[in-house]
């Protein structure tokens, strides 16, 4: 697939204008309403990608939206343990996250990750506001257990790694109902007075659900959601997502972000949206067009 960012001045400014009035009824649809965005993947990554979500952002914002933005930091936490020589161990695909391991996890997402999409946000315009789950005791989370894979009776302990247990939306709301967009490292605060690192698919599942969003949109390295052929399906009930989770065709990376997903449409969120973060401004593409760039999930009727 070609990513090449298109040259703007090669598009006629008659077409521009009817592109721009293409996208009045969703401006209109939309207007006032809460869009959480999880952003990952290479967009994250890859600097022209960067400034285009920052970009998108800021003009959904300006149009009369509330986008509300979760961030993940993975790549960029293997880098930081890597370059301070601390190794990573895994139960089951679970980084055991001990205290000097948090601390690193800690500085990268609310430091480096967060610090760079706020400031490419405020570049461009917008009112970035960093927050992580301890700011106002947003997010209350406790330890998670891993059950052993080959024996049930079995539990691990993979140390500061959290199961989201309440959200308090009151902080969040208050900055997006003024012109802020926040921006949420995926940090949670255990009653044991220890940060914990959520999973960024379910604090942002669970962030739409507890703002009531019109939508959740999850920027991903792939299409969308793939059947077992790799075509794309751009259009998905929650009792399709069930059917895919019970075949195998869900499986690897996918797994909590689809599981995210379908708690969100079950619970309120009107559309959930896997797109392609690949692709330059795909967030106007798939919230302000017909055509959209990815897999968009609905509840059942």
């Amino acid at each position: 697939m070609n990513h090449k960012a298109l040259d703007a001045h090669l598009v006629p400014a008659l077409l521009k204008a009817e592109i721009l009035s293409e996208a009045l009824p969703y401006i209109q649809k939309f207007h006032g309403k809460t869009i959480v965005i999880k952003y990952g993947g290479n967009a994250m990554t890859d600097e022209r990608l960067q400034r285009a979500f920052a970009r998108d952002v800021v003009l959904l914002k300006l149009v009369g939206m509330r986008p509300v933005v979760v961030h993940g930091g993975g790549p960029q936490i293997d880098r930081a343990l890597e370059r301070v020589g601390k190794k990573s161990t895994f139960v089951q695909g679970m980084r055991v996250t001990d205290s000097e391991i948090m601390e690193v996890v800690e500085w990268v997402l609310c430091g480096q990750v967060q610090g760079d999409l706020v400031q490419m946000i405020n570049s461009y315009g917008g009112h970035a506001v960093g927050l992580n789950g301890k700011d106002g005791a947003m997010i209350r989370a406790r330890r998670m257990r891993v059950q052993d894979a080959n024996d049930p009776n079995v539990w691990h302990d993979v140390g500061q790694v959290g199961v989201i247990e309440s959200i308090n939306p009151s902080l969040v709301q208050a900055l997006e109902q003024d012109h802020f967009i926040p921006v949420i490292s995926p940090i949670g605060m255990g009653e044991d007075g220890l940060a914990y690192n959520i999973n960024a698919d379910v604090v942002a599942g669970r962030m739409a659900e507890t703002l009531k969003a019109e939508k959740l949109v999850m920027l991903t390295n792939t299409p969308g959601v793939l059947d077992k052929d790799g075509n794309l399906l751009s259009g998905l009930t929650a009792s399709g997502i069930d059917a895919l989770f019970k075949d195998g065709t869900i499986s690897g990376g996918m797994l909590p972000k689809l599981a995210s997903a379908l708690s969100a449409a079950k619970n309120g969120v009107r559309s959930v949206h896997i797109i392609d973060g690949r692709v330059d401004h795909c967030l106007l593409l798939e919230i302000l067009t017909q055509q959209g760039v990815g897999t968009m999930i609905r509840a059942d009727e």
